[in-house]
């Protein structure tokens, strides 16, 4: 039977994780409240929004707020749905009965070659069922794996339970995980899929959010110079934006921090110096050929 402990758990998104290279996590009051929602209601949360934006690095800061182990599954196009749950060593059972036939096994050794569980390996969603305490799991990127993966996962984040073919045994949660969910757009998602989440999309961080970022990651910095990177960081985006419409790649957080960092090498006077010429260090923005033809000799902006 499902344990229900979410009356307990809370998220309010002040305790900095401390797995996510040591850039701070600093979420609106909106994600927040989705977050909550998703742990009240024991429903996955499906998080979209522009690359950088912060979906994937959520549920190691809730993970890490509320005292909870994470368990992270990285979706690529290979990727099925029961890799999640476990995978069963079938060479290996064969192995060991060719061995066990030969007499070149032990009587321990062959009781557990007689034993199919021996073969199960625990997938990131099997070792969170199986866990006495409560998991957070992040399923990164789900729109990578083919369009049937999302329907495959149905019954088990509906019913939290998932049925292992080789041995018959049915592992069900003990625990409810909190599931976070990720999805770059590259593809739709079932409606069926889509009926079981709650859904939020993360926006990407107004100046004022920005200021707070590089202040929580470098707190002694001047804040002349910090004012002055994030004017020329979002009027940066302001023209890829222009460029490129909703949809093109713009600069992210990350790499802001990044090209702060960079920038802090240097003495204030220079650093700002820097920033009111040609844009400095673009390779550290600038992921693209194309990109530094058209924004490398951006001059200053007003």
């Amino acid at each position: 039977m499902v344990e229900t402990v979410s009356a307990s758990l809370e998220y309010v998104g002040t305790v900095q994780p401390k797995a996510t290279d040591g850039l701070p996590y600093l979420p609106s009051r909106e994600l927040v409240e989705a977050v909550n929602l998703a742990i009240y209601l024991e429903r996955p949360l499906l998080l979209k929004g522009e690359p950088g934006c912060g979906k994937t690095q959520l549920a190691s800061a809730v993970a890490d707020e509320l005292g909870l182990p994470l368990e992270s599954w990285y979706v690529k196009s290979t990727s099925r749905a029961r890799d999640g749950l476990y995978t069963y060593d079938a060479v290996g059972r064969l192995r060991d009965a060719q061995l066990a036939g030969s007499g070149r096994l032990n009587e321990e050794q062959i009781r557990k070659a007689d034993d199919p569980t021996t073969y199960v390996r625990w997938g990131p969603l099997g070792r969170a069922f199986l866990n006495e305490q409560r998991t957070v799991l992040l399923i990164d990127e789900i729109d990578k794996a083919d369009i049937d993966f999302p329907n495959d996962l149905l019954l088990e984040l509906d019913k939290q339970q998932f049925l292992v073919e080789e041995t018959g045994e049915t592992i069900c949660a003990k625990v409810p995980p909190i599931v976070f969910i990720t999805s770059n757009d590259e593809k739709d998602l079932p409606d069926a899929f889509l009926r079981r989440c709650l859904f939020h999309f993360v926006e990407f961080p107004d100046h004022d959010r920005l200021i707070q970022i590089i202040h929580s990651r470098f707190p002694s910095t001047p804040e002349t110079l910090v004012h002055q990177a994030v004017a020329r960081f979002l009027q940066l985006r302001e023209d890829m934006k222009r460029d490129k419409g909703e949809s093109g790649k713009k600069v992210s957080t990350s790499e802001l921090i990044d090209w702060f960092q960079v920038l802090r090498r240097y003495p204030q006077e220079e650093a700002l110096g820097h920033l009111g010429g040609q844009l400095p260090f673009a390779g550290v923005l600038l992921k693209s050929w194309e990109d530094h033809i058209r924004y490398l000799r951006l001059g200053k902006r007003g």
